[in-house]
């Protein structure tokens, strides 16, 4: 528990009596009023709940310690009160946000006049919760070289197991006007803390160095831990409350951001204010940084597949296009052939057209494709011939002018492609019987296309291999992006998840696809792969598998293995291989050579399935 503040005790009993005896007929505004002459102190600003009981109010000469001193972005600084109240739901700092380089260092005692207000970082419709602050300020300095309040600790013995809330229905599901409890929930925990100086000691990195410099630790070393070191998320009430996201004051260009794996430790102490911002939330911004030691983590190589198995892969190449380096090509292949063992068939997600990002009607994909087959077989691979159906111009969403689309590489020494009349764009392939046996009226043929379901979104690719005289229908996807989602550190909670709409609509179309093969033939040999952008839990993948046409395959996997991607420090699945019935027997492989490295070639990691048909 905080030390008491006498003064911030006297103001509230006053404020009390007053409401009490109907001096100021409940009215806030003459609340302050009436002890306009006690000085305001932070804990004053940021109250009980996530709105300041102060917010779009004047205040004057606000007391504290600067803590940190922001250059960049956001340009400001923090302030904390050294003598905090009684109250471990209100927060002693606070962040100034001063728009121009601020000309004040940490260890300045200041006073801060200015306009109290709530910042929400990404747009009040994005969910974030916002951040208490004092713009348009003008700062006093008292003196300088004074020393630091003492971090708080944030530690696994602090944070508490249950994350939020739930959100007040009368509210429509936001936590924001609910009282905080630190020691109940986590985001409250972290809430109570906003802006105040704290500290982590060595702890597990859980999500590896991004492009923005920052990575994400876990307090919790023990928390739904993944195989390989990261932090598993694998249900919706799995959030793990000890991910932190971690960035520095000091700018990139005077110190270089550490570069870090998963598995790394972030060892020694780590200090800074604790900010709250749109990609991540709760955020240590350090003022002194731990160093990185790094693990023995390495990119996983898959079990080549037998004679008589056929391997069958999904990869999202994120984005690959002819103006790519070829640095990006040859590694993307060495994966292929090294890391995944030249599959048999391999469906990629997110081909671009031949010249990227530009939007001038191009959809073919002719010229990335054969670099990418060149560098596969200049690594050693297959010499793969591909299968694919040209999207219409700008209208599978993705990069504007990319035109991204699935494709399909077979090894043509070991599998055959089933040649059927192939489809265009807007033709739906179906379901059909040749010589007595059940077939695809196109193939390759896209699922569905005319169904709004896949308005501005990939539609499903469709195609029939041989592969030991058996027939294999194989259907690659990419569902529509998690775009739009509220954060798991929205005001909302349970957070508004508005992109599962489409994807549950997307599903339900390929499940009914599915459904038509093994009407024909129920013992049909089906693989639905490919980037689905949702969890092995959620209700787009119950909706894919439902009445039994497919298995999620992922779910093979013992718990701790359960993931291709990793997000703000949890690592989730994304890309998923579902079997129908007829695949009883199969192993299965998530090859982990991504989404836990600093150094990536995307940001997805691809999945092998290997089976006899």
């Amino acid at each position: 528990m905080r030390s008491s503040h006498p003064r911030s005790a006297a103001v509230a009993a006053l404020v009390a009596t007053a409401l009490a005896t109907g001096l100021l007929a409940g009215s806030a505004d003459a609340a302050e009023g009436a002890v306009s002459a006690d000085p305001i102190r932070i804990h004053d600003i940021q109250g009980t709940t996530r709105i300041s009981p102060l917010n779009g109010k004047q205040v004057t000469d606000v007391e504290g310690i600067v803590t940190g001193v922001r250059a960049y972005g956001s340009r400001g600084f923090w302030i904390q009160d050294p003598n905090a109240d009684d109250n471990d739901a209100t927060s002693e700092g606070v962040f100034v946000f001063t728009n121009a380089v601020p000309t004040v260092a940490a260890g300045d005692a200041v006073k801060v006049s200015g306009t109290v207000g709530e910042y929400v970082p990404g747009g009040v419709n994005s969910g974030n919760q916002s951040v208490t602050q004092i713009s348009k300020p003008t700062v006093t300095v008292v003196s300088s070289g004074n020393a630091l309040p003492e971090a708080t600790a944030i530690n696994e013995y602090s944070v508490p197991a249950e994350y939020a809330p739930a959100g007040d229905p009368a509210a429509a599901g936001s936590i924001n006007g609910l009282t905080l409890e630190p020691s109940r929930y986590a985001l409250d925990h972290y809430e109570s803390l906003e802006g105040m100086n704290v500290k982590i000691g060595t702890s597990r990195v859980v999500g590896a160095t991004d492009p923005y410099s920052e990575l994400w630790v876990t307090v919790k070393g023990w928390e739904n831990t993944a195989k390989r070191g990261g932090t598993i998320y694998g249900s919706y009430e799995s959030q793990n409350t000890g991910r932190l996201q971690i960035q520095q004051l000091a700018p990139i260009a005077q110190q270089p951001f550490p570069v870090a794996n998963v598995g790394d430790r972030l060892t020694g102490t780590t200090e800074g204010p604790l900010d709250f911002n749109q990609f991540g939330g709760y955020t240590l911004v350090a003022r002194t940084l731990g160093t990185v030691k790094a693990g023995t983590l390495a990119p996983e190589k898959t079990k080549p597949q037998a004679e008589q198995e056929l391997a069958v892969a999904t990869y999202n190449v994120e984005n690959l296009d002819p103006t790519d380096p070829q640095e990006k090509f040859d590694a993307l292949a060495k994966a292929v052939v090294e890391n995944l063992a030249s599959p048999d068939v391999l469906a990629l997600e997110e081909i671009q057209d031949d010249n990227g990002a530009k939007n001038d009607g191009t959809v073919s994909a002719e010229q990335t494709l054969t670099k990418f087959t060149s560098a596969i077989s200049a690594a050693g691979g297959p010499a793969y011939q591909w299968r694919t159906v040209n999207p219409e111009d700008k209208k599978d969403g993705g990069e504007p002018g990319g035109n991204i689309r699935q494709v399909f590489l077979f090894n043509p020494a070991r599998v055959s492609f089933t040649e059927r009349a192939p489809g265009d764009a807007v033709t739906a392939t179906g379901v059909t019987k040749v010589n007595g046996k059940v077939a695809l009226t196109h193939s390759p043929g896209r699922v569905d296309p005319a169904n709004p379901a896949w308005a501005d979104s990939r539609k499903p690719l469709a195609g029939e291999f041989v592969f030991r005289g058996k027939t294999v229908f194989v259907i690659a996807n990419h569902f529509g992006s998690k775009g739009g989602d509220e954060g798991l550190t929205s005001h909302h909670q349970p957070p508004v998840r508005s992109s599962e709409t489409k994807r549950l609509l997307q599903a339900q179309a390929v499940n009914g696809f599915v459904k038509q093969i093994l009407a024909e033939d129920k013992n049909a040999n089906v693989l639905v792969l490919g980037d689905i952008n949702d969890f092995e839990f959620s209700a787009t993948t119950d909706a894919l598998a439902d009445g039994g046409a497919l298995y999620p395959a992922i779910k093979s996997l013992p718990k701790a293995e359960r993931y291709s991607y990793v997000y703000q420090g949890n690592a989730q699945v994304l890309d998923q291989i579902l079997t129908s019935p007829a695949i009883k027997k199969f192993t299965y492989d998530s090859v982990h050579i991504n989404a836990e490295f600093a150094a990536q070639n995307s940001d997805h990691d691809p999945q092998v399935l290997r089976f006899r048909p």
